[in-house]
């Protein structure tokens, strides 16, 4: 890590080498550390790339006291793609996993989130915090009303992740009318352990920190989970509905307080 203080600053992709710095911390986080691959991931340069890329707002984080150009300074990333941009894509990337026909005939504004993720050296502090502070910028000026995206388990051993999975089921689905559905294709599910047999604290401290930041801020998820076998992880789909969390829940990506 830098010797001096973070000098954090928040924006949007605006060059091919910004996009390039965000796929490379994705590669470093998504490949390296966690054993992903796909068919645009380019090993030799070391960029996390898929086809969505071009389609979507790429939200970075960067360190201005770190030595370097951007790509060394970019620490984190968060991908962004509205309802109005998806007909430049055809689909959204969660629908490979997802059907989310309830959602997209809801007539409400979607925002779908993916790819968040943060350099080794910059996690458990501040660094989120100004991410989701420059995402509730972004959702207050254009009016969000859901957002929604695919969050992730490392592994795919689907009995060591029974009990956070349980949970999820059990505590947090979403509401009918938002709720989305993995594909019957590749439905995995959540209802692993009975209700009455669950260790909730236990399986709360199994869940990823990502996970439970939504569900602090009156996040749901969908109903079953995706095995993705070329990123070695197994996948809910988070929702949250703007307009049902609380003011207390909002203030948690509002300014001024840290997560």
């Amino acid at each position: 890590m830098a010797s001096l203080p973070p000098q954090f600053e928040t924006r949007f992709a605006r060059s091919d080498e910004d996009l390039k710095a965000s796929q490379r911390l994705r590669y470093d986080v998504f490949v390296d550390e966690l054993g992903g691959d796909g068919n645009l991931v380019d090993h030799d340069a070391r960029l996390e790339a898929d086809e969505f890329d071009p389609s979507f707002e790429h939200l970075m984080l960067l360190d201005r006291a770190r030595p370097g150009g951007v790509m060394e300074q970019t620490v984190g990333v968060y991908r962004l793609l509205s309802g109005e941009n998806v007909r430049q894509t055809g689909r959204f990337y969660s629908e490979s996993e997802y059907d989310l026909s309830v959602l997209k005939s809801s007539g409400r504004k979607l925002l779908e989130l993916g790819r968040s993720c943060l350099h080794r050296d910059y996690r458990g502090g501040m660094a989120m915090y100004h991410l989701w502070n420059a995402l509730s910028d972004y959702v207050s000026e254009h009016e969000v009303e859901i957002l929604f995206g695919v969050a992730s388990f490392h592994g795919t051993d689907i009995a060591a992740l029974a009990g956070p999975l349980s949970l999820l089921h059990h505590r947090h689905l979403a509401p009918e009318k938002i709720r989305v559905k993995a594909h019957q294709s590749h439905f995995q599910n959540m209802n692993l352990v009975p209700e009455d047999q669950l260790d909730r604290r236990r399986a709360m401290l199994a869940t990823p920190a990502l996970i439970k930041a939504y569900l602090r801020i009156g996040g749901t998820v969908g109903e079953g989970a995706f095995v993705d076998h070329n990123f070695n992880t197994t996948d809910v789909c988070l929702i949250l509905d703007t307009s049902e969390a609380s003011a207390r829940q909002k203030s948690i990506y509002s300014r001024g307080r840290d997560l």
